[in-house]
């Protein structure tokens, strides 16, 4: 997938060099919160949500899938970043490093890094914003609400992370209660947007939900593990930090050995939800295959 990743990193890079900067000066008087979005967005990263983006995408044989799904590609790294900015905070997971490198607060301070986690999610809704007003289509206004809803309160991420900070995940169905919203609406958002903005059938849309469902609480499961068994120099971020915040994960509930036969169960589950597109869906197999074994 590695073609994908240097095109979106090349995109990200424009579209911020384009709309932040100009001959490398900030264009506009907020340069500290503006050098916090370039340090965050442009410091690696596994750009896993808009690469489910194109994939689905992809499924259409749509030539111009890339330039149709460019727009809600770059607005969910957006909001996946904001979101990774505030989780790092104190009051939040209290981590000081991500990716390898000091967390927003560490490297800049908790005011510019509140900002800049706000910057990013009003930046993505100006690219949404703006690609419906060039195209203003049903099938770009959708795939524009469905980001929306899988970013909010309502039915998405930040729901999810209300229920991480103060609900008691010490069973598994508060846990799935929890991944569902805080890790796996992103992901749905990500698999769907793609699939409503190339015109994919309904019943292909079908199978892409119920595919993102599974793949968010297989991603969710990989993480825990390797919050146990991975490394600093592996994650390129704090280990062990479940643990130190009393966060009961999969890992916890049924050992690092149950954990993994579950995840098993749930790729074979989630590449079955797959077969109506058969060969089409190669790269989201072999994507889905390295989510749920990979080491970092």
């Amino acid at each position: 997938m590695n073609e994908y990743l240097d095109l979106i990193n090349k995109n990200i890079v424009t579209y911020l060099d384009n709309n932040l900067y100009q001959h490398n000066e900030p264009v506009h008087e907020a340069v500290p919160v503006t050098n916090a979005i370039k340090y965050s967005i442009e410091n690696g990263g596994k750009r896993l949500r808009p690469t489910l983006c194109l994939l689905a995408g992809e499924l259409s044989g749509n030539e111009d899938y890339i330039d149709k799904c460019m727009p809600y590609c770059l607005a969910l790294e957006f909001i996946h970043t904001y979101s990774l900015i505030h989780d790092d905070l104190p009051a939040m997971d209290n981590d000081d490093l991500r990716r390898g490198k000091p967390t927003v607060h560490k490297q800049f301070d908790e005011c510019i890094a509140i900002l800049a986690g706000d910057g990013l999610l009003n930046l993505a809704y100006e690219v949404l914003l703006d690609n419906i007003s060039k195209n203003p289509t049903e099938a770009n206004i959708r795939a524009s609400k469905i980001i929306s809803s899988c970013s909010g309160i309502v039915s998405g991420m930040v729901k999810g992370q209300v229920l991480d900070m103060y609900q008691a995940s010490n069973t598994k169905e508060t846990l799935d209660n929890i991944n569902t919203y805080k890790t796996g609406a992103l992901i749905h958002a990500s698999v769907l947007s793609g699939a409503v903005a190339n015109g994919l059938s309904e019943n292909e849309i079908k199978s892409l939900y119920e595919y993102s469902i599974i793949l968010g609480k297989a991603f969710q499961i990989a993480d825990d593990i390797l919050d146990v068994t991975g490394s600093v120099e592996e994650l390129g971020k704090n280990i062990g930090s479940d643990a130190k915040n009393n966060k009961t994960t999969y890992a916890s509930l049924f050992g690092v050995e149950g954990a993994k036969v579950i995840l098993e169960e749930l790729e074979a589950e989630a590449i079955g939800k797959l077969s109506i597109f058969g060969s089409r869906a190669k790269k989201l197999v072999e994507l889905t295959k390295y989510l749920t074994s990979r080491n970092n």
